[in-house]
């Protein structure tokens, strides 16, 4: 089985919240690294293993950043890393798969499935160096509080500040390392 590692220059970790009941805020985590194994002819063998940092969150908003940091939610001074591991490929098509995982976030470990499609291979030749790579793109929807983080403010008017289900995506590029593996 081929191996795969993630391209952190082509790769982002993405997530989306409701706010105050009316609007979605995203925001994305700038550095993750990972493995794959993986063969587009034998995916229910394939497998993937994603680590993301949970310090490089982003929203465009540094006070925002600097609550979802914080112990209120993600407490990335203990739990820096935001991990997922796969237990199983279940292959739903030609280029889609549900892969079923341990995702930990908040130093809580729940099973996801991730709805994953994917694009490639593509091949690139750079002085006689040929790079192949697969693009992924990885869908869920998860609730924090199922994570730990139940931090909220209702409103005067009915709902709560921020919306327990949050919707997580993961772009990413996957360049082969182990070409004798094919």
């Amino acid at each position: 089985m081929a191996k795969w590692r993630l391209s952190p220059e082509h790769s982002v970790a993405g997530f989306a919240v409701r706010h105050m009941m009316v609007t979605w805020v995203p925001g994305r985590f700038d550095k993750m690294a990972g493995t794959l194994s993986f063969d587009p002819l034998n995916v229910a063998a394939s497998s993937v293993d994603v680590e993301i940092d949970a310090a490089s969150l982003h929203t465009g908003v540094e006070q925002r950043d600097q609550h979802l940091k914080s112990a209120d939610f993600l407490e990335v001074e203990k739990y820096p890393a935001i991990t997922f591991k796969s237990t199983r490929v279940e292959p739903a098509g030609l280029d889609h798969a549900w892969v079923h995982g341990d995702l930990t976030l908040h130093g809580v470990t729940r099973p996801v499935v991730l709805d994953v499609h994917w694009s490639g291979p593509a091949h690139f030749n750079d002085e006689g160096t040929i790079y192949t790579s697969f693009g992924f793109r990885a869908l869920a929807r998860i609730n924090r509080e199922d994570f730990g983080m139940a931090w909220n403010t209702e409103m005067e008017h009915g709902g709560f500040m921020v919306g327990k289900h949050v919707y997580l995506r993961l772009d990413a590029e996957a360049d082969l390392v182990d070409e004798e593996s094919r």
